[in-house]
Order: C-alpha cells, then structure tokens, then sequence
C-alpha cells in the first residue's frame, strides 16, 4: 500500500484533513493507519516540550531530534504498517523539515540529516497564506507555538516552494492542493489527489 504525507504552515488544516481522510478510506473498507511527527514517542514528546516553550534549544538540535524522531518513526510505525498491507497516512513528513528547520540551517544540512527518510509515496501539501494561517491559529485560543508567528510562518512558506520544487525536480510526487475552503471542500480535493494511489475498486468505492 502507499505512504501519504499532507504537508502545510500551521493552522493549515493538515490534522483535520488526516482525520478526514482516514475516517473516508475506512468507510470505503481501506486498512489504514493514521499517524504524525512529531510522534508520541519519546523524542516527539521532547520536541513538543521545545514547540510549546518549555525547552530552549538550538536549531542544529531541534533539526537533529526531528530527523531522529523521524526514523523511529519509519521503524516502529510506517515500515511495519506498510508491511501489513495498510495505507499510512501522516500529518507532517520530511517536507516539514526541509521546510521549517531550513529557514535557520542551511538546506542541504537538513536534507543530509534526513537522507535516510526518503520521501513517502505522496506528499499533499495544503496551500494556505500565512495570514490566513495565523488567523485561524489565533481563533483557537491557544498559546502560540515556537513557528506561530508572521514573519515566521513567511519565511516556512518560502522555504516549503523551494522544498516543493527541488522535490519535483527529483521526481517525488507532490500535490498542491488549495487549502483555503471549509473543511469538507478541502477533503473532497485531498480524496481527488489521493485517488490514483488507490485500487480501481477503492477509487470505484470513492
């Protein structure tokens, strides 16, 4: 089965989207798992501590734990899922990396560090402006995390096209899907996208 990643700023959608997709692959009797970076292991629950402001730590070591986290990612989660015949969706993938680290670190550092990521079958990455972003993360009443921030979220949004484009450049499937209707009209574009990774009688059961 396929490795799927969605991919955008935050306040871009890409949980809502996960659930969405996965809850509409089950009901169309696809085995799949859902899953996320960072993860819920230990290294995740590090890097989390680090995007909530409770730890302050270098660039260089935060993009460390996020490629480490990333590789007890594919073993404990994603190869053996994949192994057992399911479909693996993940919020976030290494196009997050190449996106966010990298407007601290030079590039090709980050994308040397996760060279034994590879990239997953497809990435959907969810086009959204970083104003709209805020937006939304500022109607969640919620403390603002680490990248939560204009000027920030600019520059990820950048350094995600140039991500985007060097990955197409490469031959990796990349999907850019607008992000800025309600959620229910997103999913429809994420499912379109999605389709053609799909047996002829899943896409049929679409």
């Amino acid at each position: 089965m396929a490795f799927i990643a969605l991919e955008g700023l935050d306040g871009s959608g890409t949980t809502t989207q996960c659930t969405l997709l996965v809850a509409a692959l089950r009901r169309r009797n696809v085995s799949v798992v859902e899953t996320r970076e960072p993860t819920n292991g230990p290294i995740g629950r590090l890097i989390r501590r680090f995007l909530g402001g409770e730890l302050v730590l270098d660039p260089a070591t935060v993009a460390l734990l996020f490629a480490a986290d990333r590789l007890e990612h594919l073993r404990q989660e994603v190869i053996p899922a994949l192994q057992a015949g399911a479909m693996v969706i993940s919020d976030r993938y290494l196009l997050s990396s190449l996106a966010y680290q990298s407007i601290d670190l030079p590039p090709g550092w980050v994308a040397a560090i996760n060279a034994r990521a590879g990239h997953p079958d497809m990435t959907i990455f969810l086009d959204v402006s970083p104003e709209q972003c805020l937006a939304r993360l500022a109607g969640r009443g919620t403390p603002a995390e680490h990248y939560e921030r204009l000027d920030r979220l600019q520059a990820v949004a950048r350094a995600y096209r140039r991500a985007i484009d060097a990955a197409r450049l490469a031959g990796v499937a990349v999907r850019v899907v607008d992000g800025t209707g309600d959620p229910e009209a997103v999913h429809a574009l994420v499912l379109a996208a999605v389709s053609p990774l799909l047996s002829a009688d899943e896409r049929r059961r679409l």
